[in-house]
């Protein structure tokens, strides 16, 4: 008999931190004294819209580009994401000395396309309701002769992604549970493979938008399930199915996936800048969310909280927490 190894381990997660030493910023870790009386647990905050370019991103896409070859560096790199991954590989190409074309959504916040275009990145767009942006993204690194890197389909991906949590069982110790954003998977995949391999007992939890349920479907269906593309205001989660390495891992390591609908999530938003004063976009709200909403259900004593991040504009923060 044999069994597939896994893509990742804590070793890979441990190899990454140290790439990313003095790259990648140590993001802060936040209590709440308000939080924790109000969902009735200690909750820990791993602040990861401090990381640069707003996002844990910037973990995995650094991660994975600076393993490429010279010469693959000298011809670019090419990437797509609806934002946050798309700064981050730019930041990365930038910081390597090579560039980066970017596959974005028409839609994409325009934010993020302008964050992105100021790290230098070329942007190509594509429609997300009727367009393949993988297909699309792959047929561009073809013909241009780029390294693409997938924004969670990638083993070097999911371990930079996993220095997050590393970093949080660090500062913080014992955890009881952990709740991370769920997307495409990459971010949970890596968080959980360092947690779980080094606090075996601790609980992961993830957290999707309702209307894009497509891990905790994958989960209960024990195989990766599509949806219709969500439409939801956590744009970096609307996701129509699980990544194929990432469902790998999380279908062993993730306990379970809590959904949270947009009004809790404005709701987390108002509450991380009225009381936490910090800033947070809609997908990093989603664990936030699933703890005052009660969505996350009964807690343990010590809550880890991977907050993803804060790339949200002024307006767009406005128009959906109710103004200032």
């Amino acid at each position: 008999m044999t069994t597939t190894p896994p893509t990742i381990t804590l070793d890979d997660v441990r190899d990454a931190a140290a790439r990313l030493k003095g790259v990648a910023h140590r993001t802060p870790v936040l209590r709440s004294r308000t939080l924790d009386a109000l969902v009735g647990a200690e909750v820990l905050l791993k602040c990861e819209n401090f990381q640069r370019v707003g996002a844990f991103k910037f973990r995995g896409a650094y991660n994975a580009a600076s393993r490429l070859a010279p010469e693959q560096l000298a011809r670019g790199i090419a990437a797509y994401s609806s934002g946050n991954h798309a700064q981050a590989v730019a930041l990365a190409a930038r910081e390597l000395g090579t560039t980066a074309v970017i596959v974005m959504p028409e839609d994409a916040p325009g934010s993020k396309r302008a964050a992105t275009e100021g790290y230098g990145a070329e942007i190509v767009t594509y429609d997300r309701y009727t367009e393949d942006r993988v297909a699309v993204a792959e047929a561009l690194a073809a013909d241009r002769g780029l390294a693409l890197i997938p924004p969670y389909e990638h083993p070097h991906v999911m371990a930079g992604q996993g220095t997050a949590a590393l970093e949080l069982l660090e500062e913080a110790g014992e955890l009881d549970a952990l709740l991370v954003p769920v997307g495409g998977g990459g971010l949970i995949a890596g968080s959980a493979t360092a947690v779980k391999g080094l606090r075996p007992g601790t609980r992961i939890v993830g957290v999707e938008p309702e209307a894009g349920d497509d891990t905790k479907r994958s989960l209960e269906a024990g195989r990766r399930v599509e949806i219709p593309v969500p439409r939801t205001i956590a744009d970096g989660q609307a996701l129509h199915t699980p990544g194929e390495l990432t469902f790998s891992v999380n279908r062993r390591l993730v306990d379970d996936i809590a959904l949270v609908c947009d009004d809790e999530i404005r709701a987390a938003m108002r509450f991380a800048f009225e009381r936490l004063k910090i800033v947070v976009e809609p997908s990093g709200a989603t664990p936030l969310a699933a703890l005052l909403s009660g969505r996350a259900g009964a807690l343990p004593r010590r809550v880890g909280v991977i907050v993803s991040g804060g790339n949200i504009d002024t307006g767009r923060f406005a128009e959906l927490c109710g103004g200032f």
